[in-house]
């Protein structure tokens, strides 16, 4: 039977050498696996078992052996030509973001999350590359909008109609986006809609700009920024507001109102009809909130759509993440209601509509398309 491939006798010199280069996590990745490939051979694995262990073939192993056998550690250095770091293609970025944003064990691997290293391992591997290094794949990580992040929760939806209602919603998408051509009975108007609240009346926290204070100066006769009240009472009740973003406008249309059951819905859609002409088709995306729906007591909210042109695309049960007005709810948040105090819902209220007028007019203001774009997810 014929002996399998194993790496020549090293010494203790050249195994310490070995032992640095594997437990270094800087430098070549290339460099790494393949002293990694050596080492093991050293240690007596056959080439079957260093395979298993480095996730490739095992001709890539005898090859990397014959190779350290011949050269000795010259063979473990990439032979670069020289000049600028190389650069990766379109496709080959496209492949690193993929697999970055996926899961390890997607790629049955027995690790919770990826790592710099770990990462850059499987993508030569993988053949995705020749050679990528750690900072050089931050780099192209960074460019690429990709982050390391902590996990955040999420409910998961026990809807049993997930997937119809997800592709409903999207197709809508799609259509408003003019990335599809609506069907024969699609709507060519898609409208989010949700309400936003309750609005109550208590000093908010929030950012302002104040002059710094060193260490030499003297210590100014007021206060050197506004503050913000500890104590307050929430005496004049609560508002809500009924808000809609037409996607084919990039506008927002809103009403403030003191409750939002069944009754004042129905007359904020009515409102989001008389918009356009009645011959044509809108959808209103909206959650599955009571005074949405249609109950065997009640089926005013349907009756009222069937007789007025209108769809009603419900997302999936806790799954209110994938209506985009959510994303201009931050950006209301931000611009109108942190740090501020009003001290009566008229003047709140006030705010709220001067500030919608305000983004109508200016869609694409760099600050405002920043929030939207950082908390928009569908």
């Amino acid at each position: 039977m014929r002996e399998g491939v194993r790496v020549r006798e090293i010494t203790n010199e050249e195994g310490n050498r070995l032992l640095r280069i594997v437990r270094r996590s800087s430098g070549s990745v290339v460099t790494w696996r393949r002293a990694q490939m050596v080492l093991l051979s050293a240690q007596g694995m056959d080439v079957a078992q260093i395979a298993k262990v480095a996730f490739t073939s095992p001709d890539r192993v005898r090859a990397v052996l014959h190779n350290f056998n011949e050269d000795g550690f010259d063979s473990l250095v990439p032979r670069y030509a020289g000049g600028r770091p190389p650069t990766f293609t379109l496709p080959q970025r496209r492949s690193i973001k993929r697999i970055a944003l996926s899961r390890p064990a997607d790629h049955d691997l027995p690790f919770s999350t990826w790592s710099l290293s770990k990462l850059a391992e499987f993508l030569v591997a993988e053949g995705v590359v020749d050679d990528i290094s750690h900072e050089g794949l931050r780099v192209l990580l960074r460019e690429e909008g990709v982050s390391f992040q902590v996990i955040k929760t999420f409910k998961q939806s026990s809807d049993p109609d997930f997937e119809t209602k997800k592709n409903r919603v999207l197709e809508l998408y799609d259509i408003a986006d003019h990335k599809a051509k609506a069907k024969r009975g699609d709507p060519t108007v898609v409208i989010c809609m949700d309400e936003f609240g309750p609005l109550n009346l208590l000093p908010r926290p929030g950012h302002q700009w104040a002059p710094r204070i060193l260490k030499d100066d003297e210590k100014p006769k007021r206060p050197r920024r506004r503050r913000r009240r500890a104590t307050f009472t929430r005496t004049a009740g609560v508002r809500h507001l009924m808000a809609a973003y037409d996607l084919n406008q990039d506008k927002i249309y809103a009403h403030v109102k003191t409750k939002k059951d069944r009754t004042t819905f129905l007359e904020f859609c009515r409102y989001l009809r008389t918009l356009y002409r009645p011959e044509i088709r809108i959808a209103i995306v909206l959650d599955n909130f009571s005074p949405h729906l249609s109950t065997k007591k009640d089926t005013r909210v349907g009756d009222w759509a069937e007789a007025n042109n209108v769809e009603l695309a419900y997302v999936p049960t806790n799954a209110s993440w994938m209506n985009r007005i959510e994303a201009q709810f931050q950006a209301l948040r931000y611009f109108t209601l942190d740090g501020t105090d009003h001290r009566s819902h008229e003047e709140q209220n006030s705010m709220i509509r001067r500030y919608i007028i305000w983004r109508n007019r200016h869609a694409q203001d760099e600050k405002l398309r920043e929030l939207v774009k950082r908390a928009n997810v569908a």
